[in-house]
């Protein structure tokens, strides 16, 4: 005979030799499928744009394709050449990539972290106005780069650079910036740093505004003296999290970035391959030579080092 409870609900036996009314048993089976109902959209959507994207690369990275004929599995071939036969990689996209990288991503995480933490020490209107004034080159880095950064560096007298340098008398005649291999790259890199405030930034300020004023007030009776020791010992142990995201997110725009130098120059590849990223070389191969399998082999790279770079950035900030 079926044991009931007091209520007259039959009980069923579950784990442990424990016996539940049948009716919680149920509805506890529901609870834990309904994480799962609001999470399958973005599960989709994942799935969708993000893994097989990924793994359609990975596959297309083995084969020769040309966008018309059908893919040619070739093994490791792409890979090979790459090290060994590609020399614009070698000579001009993998260096200036680096350097690109070890200026920009660094020095633009670190520029929003200071400048959030300046913030953050103002009150809230002036804050506002400020942190939208250093958030919106991010939005319109496109258009900004197009109306302002190319009339800064014209290549003639009409040129903001050109005529201070001209008055100041350094130079006798324009430079033409914008195609010089010489100036390339540093315009790039400064017109990267200037829109580096992205989300990252807006992340590291709540960060710093969110930090428990009574850790400043302990410290304060543990001995710390000044606002450098707050920052060191209090401000970013306690906002680890937006410091790795922060983090995760200038380490992807920095080498997702390849669209600057295009933009800048009004080609790609750009002049003598002056700037010249992982990204350019990518588009280069893939939308105008049409070698999508070399292209998916370079994006594949570059994927293993923004997740190389991530995974160092995730020990570094981790909770744990």
């Amino acid at each position: 005979m079926q044991k009931v409870d007091k209520m007259g609900e039959p009980l069923v036996e579950v784990k442990g030799g424990m016996q539940r009314p049948e009716r919680n048993l149920q509805k506890a089976k529901r609870d834990k499928k309904t994480p799962y109902l609001f999470l399958l959209p973005y599960i989709l959507m994942f799935t969708l744009f993000i893994i097989i994207p990924i793994i359609m690369a990975i596959y297309l990275s083995f084969t020769n394709f040309n966008t018309i004929e059908s893919p040619d599995f070739i093994g490791f071939l792409n890979y090979i050449n790459l090290l060994t036969q590609d020399e614009i990689f070698m000579q001009y996209v993998l260096p200036n990539t680096v350097l690109f990288a070890v200026i920009v991503g660094p020095g633009g995480y670190i520029l929003a972290f200071l400048l959030a933490w300046c913030l953050a020490q103002i009150t809230a209107k002036p804050r506002m106005i400020l942190a939208l004034i250093f958030y919106s080159p991010s939005m319109t880095q496109g258009v900004a780069m197009a109306v302002v950064w190319t009339v800064l560096f014209s290549g003639n007298q009409s040129g903001y650079v050109n005529s201070l340098l001209i008055n100041w008398g350094l130079i006798t005649e324009p430079i033409v910036f914008l195609q010089d291999t010489r100036f390339i790259l540093l315009i790039m890199i400064i017109v990267a740093l200037w829109s580096s405030m992205g989300v990252g930034f807006l992340a590291m300020l709540a960060g710093v505004l969110n930090v428990d004023e009574s850790l400043y007030e302990a410290g304060a009776i543990d001995g710390i003296k000044n606002r450098f020791q707050e920052l060191i010992y209090i401000t970013i142990p306690s906002m680890k999290p937006q410091m790795l995201f922060g983090a995760v997110m200038a380490i992807v725009n920095t080498f997702a970035t390849g669209v600057i130098g295009v933009q800048l120059t009004g080609s790609n590849p750009t002049p003598n391959y002056a700037g010249q990223l992982i990204v350019n070389h990518i588009e280069d191969y893939g939308f105008i030579r049409f070698e999508m399998g070399y292209a998916a082999a370079l994006s594949v790279v570059l994927l293993m080092i923004i997740y190389m770079f991530s995974y160092i950035s995730k020990k570094l900030f981790s909770e744990s």
